[in-house]
């Protein structure tokens, strides 16, 4: 087994042409944009996703959709606008996973360091056979043995709450959803580099993505809250996809390892089995395994990052919504079938109707149904 706990990772068979070249950012650090039909996408199917998607999610804020690494549909709901800064929730989690990756990388850290390796001093007096058994593997799987997630108070120091907390089962065996994990994390990156994970992240992965000005807030202890909490704009969060589709390789560089992204992105826990649903199809490093060969960050109130290897895609969604699978329903069902492996004859009535579809587009008022 190498540093990265690498599983098999099967060999994903592109549909279309040029899905090898590889997104070229513009002089601005944003991606190149291009008609659907170039790409291989229909407008009149894109269109109607849209339509389907201001009808039936309450309420959607931002929708992007990158094929062959160009943008070729792009739409805000007003007052949404292509500048604003969305808060990711746990879309963030993905981002943490990557600086863990990038330490990792680096030498500075392994995925088989125990967690109470970093944190001696607030470690419980007597710590128990699983907390000590805990490694920072079991943070990125969501499996570090807790029946439910740790809650720190206001006043709590977060770390000491997390290591106190009952490790009941053997790390490694059962996933819980864990948002203090991925706080861990955090600290773990802080820790190990003297940075807080924003810092860390500025030259190594913001910068060179063209991510302007992203904000992340902190705990009490002045931590990079981690698990949630990191706002970027839509477009960010599409080359953030993007960059894990070309398997961490931008302009001309590779940001993050390629067996990082591979092992980030596969199965790496089962969550499931429920056939039906794209939250029981296995867990990854902060990542969440889809249907139709898919994968994904997302974030409460319908925040994500679809990476589609298969049709060489990348969707970006931000909303306020309850009903995320709802969602996810919509572009497996309303999207997919817009994707062709050919570049597609120009249809300029169909492309001037989706330009018409998305001027219109404003957000429904009101808090959405939960």
């Amino acid at each position: 087994m190498n540093i990265y706990s690498i599983t098999p990772w099967a060999i994903l068979l592109t549909l279309a042409i040029n899905s090898s070249a590889l997104a070229q950012p513009k002089s601005d650090g944003s991606l190149p944009r291009s008609t659907p039909e170039a790409q291989g996408v229909s407008s009149a199917i894109i269109q109607t996703f849209i339509e389907a998607a201001d009808k039936e999610i309450n309420t959607m804020h931002s929708f992007m959709l990158v094929r062959h690494g160009h943008v070729v549909a792009e739409c805000w709901w007003k007052p949404q606008t292509s500048e604003t800064q969305h808060i990711l929730w746990s879309l963030s989690k993905s981002f943490t996973s990557t600086a863990v990756g990038l330490l990792v990388s680096e030498g500075k850290l392994s995925v088989e360091d125990p967690v109470l390796k970093f944190f001696p001093d607030l470690a419980p007096a007597e710590p128990s056979e699983n907390l000590k058994a805990m490694k920072v593997k079991d943070l990125l799987t969501m499996s570090t043995g807790h029946d439910k997630e740790p809650k720190p108070g206001p006043q709590d120091i977060w770390v000491k709450t997390f290591l106190a907390h009952p490790v009941v089962h053997k790390p490694g065996t059962k996933f819980v959803y864990n948002s203090q994990a991925t706080y861990m994390q955090s600290a773990i990156v802080q820790k190990v580099t003297g940075k807080t994970m924003l810092e860390y992240l500025q030259p190594r992965l913001f910068e060179p993505l063209g991510i302007k000005n992203p904000t992340w807030g902190t705990s009490p202890q002045g931590i990079t809250l981690g698990g949630w909490g990191l706002f970027i704009t839509t477009e960010d969060i599409a080359k953030f996809g993007q960059l894990y589709l070309q398997k961490g390789k931008w302009n001309g560089k590779q940001l993050i390892p390629q067996a990082w992204v591979e092992a980030a992105t596969g199965k790496q826990v089962e969550n499931g089995p429920k056939p039906n649903s794209d939250w029981g199809q296995g867990y990854g490093y902060q990542f969440w395994q889809c249907r139709h060969g898919a994968y994904r960050g997302d974030g409460k109130d319908g925040q994500f990052c679809i990476v589609l290897p298969e049709q060489d895609a990348v969707i970006a969604i931000t909303a306020q919504t309850g009903n995320m699978q709802a969602q996810l329903n919509l572009v497996w069902d309303k999207l997919l079938p817009a994707f062709n492996a050919k570049e597609l004859q120009i249809n300029n009535a169909a492309y001037e109707k989706m330009k018409e579809t998305i001027a219109s587009l404003k957000a429904k008022e009101g808090p959405p149904k939960k």
